[in-house]
């Protein structure tokens, strides 16, 4: 199939360190590739890629400090994919709703994955707007606040299987990766490794936005005995990082849309001890490839006295059969055959 894929231009793909929805993007593309199809990637110009690659602007706008309106640079790029569109059999989008209202109004097959949080008021208006645009969710959970949007599949991440691998490593200690923000909790995650008296390494990025809620609330838990911040990490060194790791904990307070970093961990091996938010109960499988908890108290006494009754190999197993990038892409091109076969309603552009 000839099949585009938009990403954002925020993050290079794949994104340098932190960045999930470009890491996914990269991880499809690559995958689809392999496959053997005709993928044409239009991104920022510093991305990586063995797809065609497009270029809508030289460098990500997370690295370029001269732009000022990052919309108006999506807002070309939008343009320039309608303006191709026909060299296509299908367009997947992963830009949220800015396709939306230009895309309706052509012919080629469009899909788009929605990959962030949808449960605010506003997203109310956009999806009351565009009933009958094909979308994608990245959980169940993550479609609840949008009843009335047209859901054409759930389809969970995967990650390449050799990406991350279980490795020999020193462990004795927890694990948190990601990103620092009140929503992830990583203040918790401190409190759950004192209360087991258990070293805590934190592996995450701190956005400028978040950078006085890590001043005021974290660094002075920092001080505690074993705790230790590591600040962000790259995917080479995620392996060892989780690998090591008696468990990853993620204590999270928000509808969380998917979670990426449970399944690195999973690839790795390692459980996961997370609150029941979000998408969280339909990625772990509680028992099995770690537990799901309520609160500090449930998260500690799992961690002392259950821990040890998982398997590291059945993590691992469990991975292989459920969240790699072949299963991710096999599921897409479902969606791609079915939308140019048009099994799946969409608007179709009139011509007088």
């Amino acid at each position: 199939m000839r099949i585009a894929q938009i990403a954002p231009l925020t993050e290079a793909i794949p994104p340098k360190l932190y960045g999930g929805t470009e890491r996914v993007v990269s991880w499809l593309t690559e995958e689809l590739v392999e496959m053997g199809h005709d993928v044409t990637l239009f991104a920022s110009g510093d991305s990586l890629t063995k797809a065609k690659l497009e270029p809508m602007w030289p460098r990500a706008l997370r690295l370029d400090g001269a732009v000022r309106d990052p919309v108006a640079l999506h807002m070309a790029m939008l343009e320039h994919v309608r303006q191709r569109a026909e060299e296509f059999d299908v367009l997947h989008f992963h830009l949220d709703y800015y396709p939306f209202s230009l895309f309706s109004r052509q012919a080629t097959p469009f899909i788009t994955t929605l990959h962030g949080r949808l449960d605010l008021p506003e997203h109310q208006a956009v999806f009351d707007a565009f009933p009958s645009v094909p979308v994608i969710s990245i959980s169940h959970n993550q479609r609840k606040p949008l009843p009335q949007a047209h859901w054409v599949k759930t389809v969970h991440h995967g990650l390449p299987a050799n990406l991350l691998a279980p490795r020999p490593a020193k462990g004795g200690y927890l694990g948190f990766l990601g990103r620092v923000a009140p929503e992830k909790a990583p203040d918790q995650a401190i409190h759950i490794a004192v209360r087991c008296k258990m070293p805590l390494k934190i592996a995450a990025k701190v956005d400028a936005v978040d950078r006085e809620y890590f001043e005021r609330e974290i660094e002075p838990l920092l001080q505690l005995p074993g705790i230790e911040f590591i600040g962000e990490i790259s995917d080479r060194e995620k392996s060892e990082f989780l690998s090591g790791a008696e468990a990853l904990l993620m204590p999270i307070d928000w509808p969380e849309p998917f979670g990426l970093v449970m399944i690195e961990a999973m690839a790795c091996g390692a459980p996961v001890i997370a609150y029941g938010s979000g998408s969280v109960p339909e990625i772990i499988e509680d028992g099995i490839t770690g537990f799901i908890v309520k609160n500090e108290l449930e998260a500690a006494d799992a961690i002392r006295n259950r821990l040890g009754s998982l398997s590291r190999a059945k993590v691992r197993a469990r991975f292989e059969e459920r969240f790699t990038a072949r299963r991710m892409a096999n599921e897409y091109l479902e969606i791609y055959r079915k939308l140019v076969a048009n099994e799946v309603p969409r608007l179709r552009l009139v011509k007088a």
